[in-house]
């Protein structure tokens, strides 16, 4: 079982903003395999299915960022999710946008929802993706916070088909094959 977070902040005040980025992958691969995320717990919604002929859960955490790791804590713990089976999607400033970094494990790297969940899973040692929404000109706050212009989505868009299929090589295969299939792309 493997369990795909998606981090975000709840309320339409945020939605298709930069640090919403995790909401928007989860969001596109419950449309691609018809997963209802409708469920409330965990501190968040979720629904279950399968990819590739795996059961997945995909979770939206409703703490707000910097808390996530609270509703990623609780389903882990609930469904007893192997660390290696956790999936954490996010936005990342120091990568343009059109470039994911996948990992098998590592620091918060100063975002606060992965510091949480770090804590909460007194580990780091659990695959993530990374989704370069940009270097902020002004406040890192307001940047996170804001939306893309239509370029930006544009590219982001065609990011996200990358993200998916990148989760659904990790499901299907292993973190490390993702790693060597998408990590160093840039789309144009």
């Amino acid at each position: 079982m493997y369990l795909v977070v998606g981090l975000g902040n709840p309320g339409s005040e945020y939605a298709k903003t930069k640090h919403n980025v995790g909401f928007d992958v989860v969001d596109l691969l419950a449309d691609k395999y018809n997963i209802d995320i409708n469920r409330k717990k965990f501190k968040g919604v979720f629904g279950e299915g399968n990819i590739c002929g795996k059961k997945v859960i995909l979770l939206k955490p409703h703490t707000y960022m910097n808390l996530s790791g609270e509703s990623v804590g609780e389903a882990v713990k609930f469904y007893k999710i192997d660390i290696d089976n956790i999936i954490i999607v996010y936005d990342d400033m120091s990568l343009d946008i059109g470039r994911i970094r996948i990992r098998e494990k590592g620091s918060a790297g100063g975002h606060n929802g992965i510091k949480n969940i770090i804590a909460m899973l007194s580990t780091d040692a659990f695959p993530r993706i990374k989704v370069g929404v940009g270097k902020p000109k002004g406040s890192w706050v307001s940047h996170v916070l804001s939306g893309f212009d239509k370029n930006e989505r544009i590219k982001l868009e065609k990011t996200f088909d990358m993200v998916v299929e990148s989760i659904e090589t990790i499901v299907n295969s292993s973190v490390s094959e993702a790693m060597n299939k998408f990590n160093g792309i840039t789309i144009e």
